[in-house]
C-alpha cells in the first residue's frame, strides 16, 4: 500500500466500520436494569435518592415538602481506554485484513463494558455503601415506621450459596444508575508527520469513554445467598413487595428481573420456565420475571 493521507484515512474508516458493527451487534443487558443519566460535569449528585414521592391526603395547611438533599449521593465519572498500535510495515505490506478481528473484538468489549460495571455493582453490593450509608444489600437499612420511629429493614437473605438478585426494573427510577459523560468513541493517531508516528513507526487506534455506574434505590433490589428454588424465589418476591417507605406505607415494588451467575442458570430456568413444580403441581412462578445470566455477578 502506498502510504499517503488518503490511504491512511481510508484504512481508519474501514477499522471504524468494523468496530462500529461489532459494537452494535454485541449483546448487552445493562440498560434493562439501570437508568441512563447523561452527565454534564465531572460528577453528578443525586439528591433525590431515598425519596419515594408518595401522595398524602391534604386536609388543611400547607403542602409537606420533601427535602431532596436528605440523602445525597455523588457519582464521579471515570475515564476508560483501550489502545492498540499498528506498525507502518503492516500498511506497506497490505496486512490490514489480518487486523480486522482485533477491531471487531475492541467494539465487542466496549459494548459489554457497561455490563461489567453495572452487574459488578450487584456482586459488590454486600460490602459497598449506597446513599444511606449502609451497604447496598444490608439487613439494617433505616426506615421510619408509621409512628416515625426508625426501624431496620432488610433487602437481602444471607447464606453461603452463590448470590442471585431480584430487581424491580418497571419504573423510571431503577435499582442502578449508568452515568455517561462521554460515550465510547473510536479515534486514531495516524498522520505520518505526527511526532509519535515519526519516532515509533506505529499508528495508534483506540477507544475512550468517561462513564461510571452507581447504586440507585436499594428498595428496588433484593439479594439472596440461599439456594435458588421455588421457595426462596417466592420468599424474595414477597419480601420486596412488602417493603414499606416513610410512615410505613407500602412502596408498591414489583419484582420483574432475576439476575444470576452462569452457575445458577439451570436453577433459574427451572424456577421461571418449567410448567410443573417438584411436587407435580403447576409452577406458579413461571414467567414471573425476565432472566439475565451474566458472569459479572460471579463471586
Amino acid at each position: 500500500m502506498i502510504l499517503n493521507d488518503a490511504n491512511v484515512d481510508l484504512a481508519f474508516q474501514g477499522f471504524k466500520t468494523i468496530y462500529t458493527d461489532a459494537y452494535t451487534n454485541a449483546p448487552a443487558h445493562y440498560s434493562k436494569v439501570a437508568m441512563t443519566v447523561a452527565s454534564g460535569n465531572r460528577q453528578e449528585t443525586y439528591g433525590w435518592l431515598g425519596q419515594f414521592p408518595q401522595l398524602r391526603e391534604w386536609l388543611d395547611g400547607e403542602r409537606v415538602i420533601k427535602d431532596l438533599e436528605a440523602h445525597s449521593f455523588t457519582i464521579l465519572n471515570r475515564k476508560f481506554e483501550s489502545t492498540v498500535d499498528i506498525r507502518r510495515e503492516d500498511f506497506e505490506d497490505d496486512r490490514l485484513g489480518l487486523l480486522k478481528p482485533m477491531f471487531a473484538e475492541m467494539g465487542h468489549l466496549a459494548r459489554q463494558h457497561p455490563d461489567e460495571l453495572i452487574f459488578g455493582l450487584l456482586k459488590d453490593g454486600f460490602t459497598t455503601p449506597c446513599f444511606d450509608g449502609q451497604n447496598y444489600f444490608d439487613t439494617e437499612h433505616q426506615t421510619p415506621d408509621a409512628d416515625g420511629n426508625m426501624v431496620p429493614v432488610s433487602n437481602m437473605a444471607d447464606g453461603t450459596d452463590a448470590p442471585w438478585f431480584l430487581l424491580d426494573t418497571s419504573r423510571a427510577i431503577r435499582p442502578l444508575i449508568w452515568q455517561a459523560r462521554v460515550d465510547y468513541t473510536f479515534d486514531m493517531v495516524n498522520r505520518p508527520n505526527d511526532e509519535r508516528v515519526f519516532m515509533t513507526d506505529k499508528y495508534l487506534y483506540g477507544v475512550r469513554a468517561r462513564v461510571n455506574a452507581g447504586f440507585g434505590l436499594w428498595q428496588m433490589a433484593y439479594a439472596s445467598k440461599q439456594p435458588l428454588n421455588l421457595e426462596t424465589y417466592s420468599s424474595a418476591r414477597a419480601a420486596m413487595m412488602e417493603l414499606r417507605g416513610d410512615k410505613g406505607r407500602i412502596l408498591g415494588i414489583t419484582p420483574t428481573t432475576l439476575v444470576v451467575p452462569p452457575s445458577l442458570e439451570h436453577q433459574a430456568r427451572l424456577v421461571l420456565n418449567t410448567e410443573t413444580s417438584d411436587g407435580g403441581g403447576s409452577n406458579p412462578w413461571k414467567n414471573t420475571a425476565e432472566l439475565i445470566v451474566t458472569p459479572y455477578v460471579t463471586v
